[in-house]
Order: structure tokens, then sequence, then C-alpha cells
């Protein structure tokens, strides 16, 4: 064996997924003995087996990267509790393996996944998914990208069949419970240093936030950023639609139009709202010029 052919072998080994207890494997795939394999390369010593010193890189490598997860799910994992926890990430990883070059992109498939699999869940599997979106929209709202926003001059020649883009950091949720109140208790329960993205280095058990109680309520949330400082801010269901169609190419025409379809307001109503929003979204820096290449992920989750 060369070094090349070292070097992949234990790459290969290292990142062999964990029993459920958090344990490396004993068996490969093929069903030969990880021992023997260990044993081929690793020598071992006075107080450890080959394939216990191996076993050490293995946790320590999956330890990182479910702690990278976690991190920036904490919500979720209060809300499953550990061991349920543990259990889907585990399964996350193992399906979904680390492609890029940071750890900061390890969770972007996790609601989706959360979405797929209830055997996870159970009867909390809609408020799992709405926890894990609002959780990757703040890791995306926190470090997306932050374009000028319209100028007042911007602002006074738009015309009905006018574009628009939206700040790429932005991001629209429809939710199906008031998850903000749960991810923000959970958040201010935590040490300062752990509300980032991508903090953890080893495994540890934490004690179960206190929840506060969750009723189906449909929620609009705009998950946006100021100044390096995430908010989540509650939005009319009108509001959501305008900015959504816009984000998708639509025209300013076109984006009222949909977001009042089958609205029962009175049109004075709906102008007063329609002002409302376009001035509200203006104020807080969410529109930009029109951009024919649209390089941010779409913001919005149904």
């Amino acid at each position: 064996m060369n070094l090349l052919e070292l070097q992949r072998r234990m790459a290969q080994d290292v990142r062999r997924p964990l029993t459920a207890d958090h344990q490396m494997q004993r068996a490969a795939e093929d069903g030969s003995s990880m021992e023997a394999a260990a044993a081929s390369y690793i020598a071992p010593n006075a107080m450890l087996s080959s394939f216990e010193r191996l076993e050490i890189y293995n946790r320590q490598y999956w330890f990182r990267v479910i702690g990278a997860v976690t991190e920036d799910f904490p919500a979720l994992q209060a809300v499953l509790g550990n061991r349920r926890f543990d259990a889907l990430i585990l399964a996350y990883l193992r399906e979904t393996p680390s492609t890029s070059w940071t750890l900061r992109d390890l969770g972007a498939k996790l609601p989706g996944f959360v979405a797929k699999h209830p055997e996870f869940t159970g009867r909390q599997h809609r408020l799992a998914i709405d926890v894990a979106n609002l959780e990757w929209a703040y890791v995306e709202a926190f470090d997306g990208l932050s374009l000028a926003p319209l100028s007042a001059e911007d602002l006074r020649i738009l015309e009905p069949h006018s574009k628009l883009s939206l700040q790429p950091h932005l991001r629209l949720l429809a939710l199906d419970y008031p998850v903000d109140e749960l991810v923000l208790a959970v958040r201010q329960d935590m040490p300062e240093s752990e509300i980032v993205s991508n903090a953890a280095s080893e495994r540890s058990e934490k004690k179960r936030a206190k929840l506060p109680p969750m009723r189906k309520r449909k929620l609009y949330l705009a998950v946006h950023r100021v100044e390096g400082v995430v908010y989540y801010r509650a939005i009319d269901r009108e509001a959501y639609l305008l900015l959504g169609a816009l984000r998708d190419g639509a025209s300013i025409e076109m984006a009222v139009g949909r977001a009042f379809d089958g609205s029962k307001l009175s049109e004075k109503k709906q102008a007063a709202l329609m002002q409302q929003s376009f001035a509200h979204a203006a104020e807080l820096g969410w529109l930009c010029p029109w951009r024919d290449e649209q390089t941010a992920a779409p913001g919005h989750v149904m």
C-alpha cells in the first residue's frame, strides 16, 4: 500500500458512519472485519488496539460534522429531544454527506430531509418542518449576499411593468406554527458565543430547553439582516405573495395581481395594503434594482 492508497483508505474508514450509539462499526459494508482492516495500516500501542486508535478519528470526524449541523438547528434539537435529533442527523448525514469545502453548507438540505422523513419527528412533524425551515433561513440571512437597495430616484421612475429584485439574504416563509417564538426562546437560552453558524468541535449533551406552547396559527415571516443582525418580521399574506412574485421575476403589476387574486378586501383596502407593503419593503432595504441573473437561491418556502 503506497502513501496515496493509505490516505484514501484511512479517509474512507474515518468517514464510515457511526453506529446508533456513536461507536465505530465493527464490520465494513461487505462484512469484512474493521479490526483486521485497521490492523493492516495502524500499529497498536500499549494502551489501544489498532481498531481503537482508528475509532478515535472516526468518532471525532462524526462529532465534528454532527456538531456543525446541531449548532445551526438548536430549536429543532429542543423540539425533538437529543435521542431523536441525533438519529435524524445521523440518517441525514448518511444520505447527504459533506461535499462542500465549508461546514456551513452541511445543513442546507436538512429541512427537505425532515419533510420526507416523518419517522424521526412523529406527531411533531409539521412543527419540526417549520422549525427546520426557519433555522436554515436564519443561516442564509446571516451570511447571504447584500446588495444596494433601490434609491429614491429608482423609486420615482418605477412603472407597472417594472421588475424588481429582492435582497439575496431575505427569506420568505409560510409557516403553520408561530415558530419564531420558539426559535427565539431557544436562542435566548444559548450563550452568545453559540449563536453562530458552525461553532461546535465536539459532541456534548445539552439540557433540553423549556419551550413555549405551540398551537397551529398561519404565519408569514420575512427573515432579514440589518447591520449584521438577523431579524424575524411578521408580514401579511398579501405582502408574502407580492414579494414572492417579485422574486420570481414578475412585474410589479403582475405581482400585485397575484397578491390579491381571490382577495375579499375592497379595492380601497387593497390599495392601502399595497402602499404599506411597498413602503415597509423599501424602508427596510428589501427592494433592489432588477438583475437579469438571480444569483441567490429561492428565498420562499411553501
